[in-house]
């Protein structure tokens, strides 16, 4: 059962759920997996099923030979231990480059979190090392091509979104924490999945490599001939781990294979696409303008990491925008410059206060590369200063439809990114300067209401007065007068839509049923879109009045 199952995994057979489980297992309701008879046919003619009962017969021998304690053929046997490679099966699942990309997701999520294993024992040490060497040949591809496109922090971990070769492709990579093996979960057949990935992963990293003219196995620039380590490196890592810690900095740049002779920039022609118009045409050009932008947001920047935040992906979202980016000799191999370097311009610390600051640097909290890079540029820094209350964390992934809820934060992005200024400081200052005012007007009202007291008897004196000389004054007769009627003019507007209103009532009575019931569907999934926008608005207002009445009770405290 373990071999089948092995072997679906590997060739893509995945389970199938039958319409009548109870008739198709016999009248029995145990849990169990069915899989299409002629899946299981196509699985016999495979050629790794024989290496998988040699590997089988193979382990009952070592067992047999380890129980004997006949250690030379113990030796002998794990010499002669048998091999397979899954080449082929990757060739059969992916006819094409472009099919292997599309199916990358999977893969890359699954070699991220398998390079993050501690080595316990649980997974094959090998594996692990395997899927970080895997792991950091793409990170380190991604920033050579430059083709991170979206970044977004959730709780279960980063994710980001590639563009490579015009394909998405979308992976999680875990935090770095100490993790506990959850007990409910069967390695060995993430085991068996990773064994695939693994292959798949090789072959796309090949491909990737050699279409951008880089080294594959990948070399750093500058010590592709001979394979130099630098002075503090001997202290940080073993020769045989060197290599593998330097290419996972993502500070220098790889090697290539024919070294790029720097030209001068010649304007391509541009011919219209067939079926293309001249606007069409103006707004691919004008998307791809925003893309070269975009892959040049942090070009000329220089970023220093503190200790405190998490190294790995902030090195590789700045250099995957053009921005250079050091650390602490201590904290990890390949750092290019000290904190002491003039030429700094960012210095991203995630500490409540900075104690000795560099004038003309930015000291940011980490958040700020995240925001920037979703945003497609460099956002204000006054939100982002350390100790301040950072703004939402909003997802690259949510496009709002017509209709839908917009967080005001994500309004203020968006003209922001169209080149407005949404005036934040102004907004600020009105809004403090109306809290103020608000303060003294309620100071105010209370000596008032002191003095109307006094001043309320003599008013009702005053009214009873008047009242008594508007009866003596309603006794006189009363004048009366004839006006001219006006024209009343027909709201055109108004008529149209009540026409309307009424042919579409008509409409729908004519509808057949089936469609009546597909039309009522649709109207109440809208009117429930709309409620929950509504209900999020509310929900929004209630919450920024309760953070107004927080700050105004702070302020009175603290003036008294």
């Amino acid at each position: 059962a373990a071999v089948t199952r092995r072997l679906c995994i590997l060739k893509g057979i995945y389970p199938h759920e039958p319409k009548h489980k109870k008739k198709v297992n016999k009248g029995s309701t145990a849990a169990r997996t069915f899989y299409l008879l002629k899946d299981i046919k196509f699985l016999l003619h495979e050629p790794i099923v024989n290496k998988f009962r040699e590997y089988k017969v193979f382990v009952r021998k070592l067992r047999k030979a380890y129980g004997k304690s006949e250690w030379s053929t113990v030796d002998r046997l794990k010499n002669n231990k048998p091999t397979y490679k899954l080449d082929h099966i990757v060739k059969e699942r992916y006819p094409t480059f472009v099919d292997a990309l599309r199916d990358l997701d999977d893969a890359l999520s699954m070699c991220f979190l398998f390079s993050t294993f501690p080595r316990t024992g649980k997974c094959h040490v090998q594996t692990i090392q395997l899927c970080r060497r895997l792991a950091m040949e793409f990170l380190n591809y991604i920033i050579a091509s430059r083709s991170l496109r979206k970044v977004f922090l959730s709780i279960k971990g980063i994710y980001y979104q590639a563009e490579v070769l015009g394909q998405p492709v979308t992976w999680i990579t875990p935090y770095a924490f100490a993790h506990d093996h959850p007990t409910d979960v069967d390695y060995r057949v993430m085991a068996t999945f990773t064994e695939f990935y693994t292959t798949l992963l090789g072959f796309v990293n090949f491909r990737l490599y050699h279409s951008l003219n880089l080294l594959y196995p990948p070399k750093i620039d500058g010590q592709a001939d001979v394979e130099l380590k630098p002075v503090e490196g001997k202290e940080y890592a073993m020769d045989s781990e060197s290599y593998l810690e330097k290419l996972s900095a993502l500070s220098a740049s790889l090697a290539r294979v024919v070294a790029p002779t720097h030209e001068d920039e010649v304007e391509m022609d541009e011919f219209p696409v067939e079926g293309e118009t001249a606007e069409q045409m103006d707004a691919r050009k004008k998307e791809q303008e925003a893309l070269e932008k975009h892959k040049k947001l942090f070009e000329g920047l220089r970023f220093f990491l503190n200790r405190e935040v998490p190294r790995e992906p902030l090195a590789f979202i700045i250099r995957c925008f053009g921005g250079q980016v050091s650390w602490d000799k201590s904290l990890c191999i390949g750092a290019t410059y000290d904190v002491s370097n003039p030429s700094i311009t960012h210095q991203i610390v995630d500490r409540p206060r900075v104690e000795q600051q560099v004038v003309g640097r930015y000291y940011l909290q980490p958040q700020w590369v995240f925001d920037s890079v979703n945003a497609k540029l460099c956002l204000p820094v006054a939100d982002y200063f350390p100790g301040v209350l950072l703004p939402p964390h909003l997802s690259p992934f949510v496009t709002e439809q017509e209709g839908d809820y917009v967080p005001p934060e994500k309004l203020k992005l968006l003209a922001m990114q169209r080149g407005e200024n949404p005036g934040d400081g102004r907004l600020r200052d009105e809004e403090s300067e109306e809290e103020d005012e608000e303060e003294e007007d309620d100071n105010d009202k209370e000596e008032e209401e002191e003095e109307e007291e006094d001043e309320s008897e003599k008013e009702e004196e005053m009214k009873l007065k008047k009242m008594e000389e508007q009866k003596t004054q309603s006794n006189k007769a009363l004048p009366v007068k004839v006006t001219a009627g006006k024209l009343r003019l027909e709201d055109r507007q108004r008529l149209e839509q009540e026409q309307q209103s009424e042919e579409k009532r008509l409409a729908i009575m004519m509808m057949k049923k089936r469609e009546k019931y597909l039309y009522k569907k649709i109207m109440f999934g809208k009117k429930r879109k709309v409620r929950e926008a509504n209900k999020l608005a509310a929900k929004r207002k209630a919450h920024d009045t309760a953070v107004k009445e927080e700050k105004k009770k702070s302020k009175k405290a603290r003036r008294a």
